[in-house]
C-alpha cells in the first residue's frame, strides 16, 4: 500500500503550526495549542460523519 502524502495546503499548515510551535514559551501555552488543534479535529471528524450519514 502507498503511503498517503500531505497535500500542499496540508505542507503549508503544517509549516504554520511548527512555526508556531517554536514561539511557545510556556507549558500551559502547549497545553492549550495542543487542546486547540484536538478539538479541531474532533470538529473536522464531526463533519465528515455527519456528511456521510446524508447520504
Amino acid at each position: 500500500m502507498k503511503p498517503i502524502e500531505l497535500t500542499i495546503e496540508q505542507q503549508f499548515k503544517l509549516q504554520v503550526y511548527c512555526q508556531q510551535l517554536k514561539q511557545i514559551n510556556s507549558l500551559e501555552e502547549a497545553r492549550f495549542m495542543l487542546l486547540e488543534l484536538l478539538r479541531m479535529q474532533m470538529v473536522k471528524d464531526n463533519i465528515i460523519k455527519d456528511l456521510l450519514k446524508n447520504d
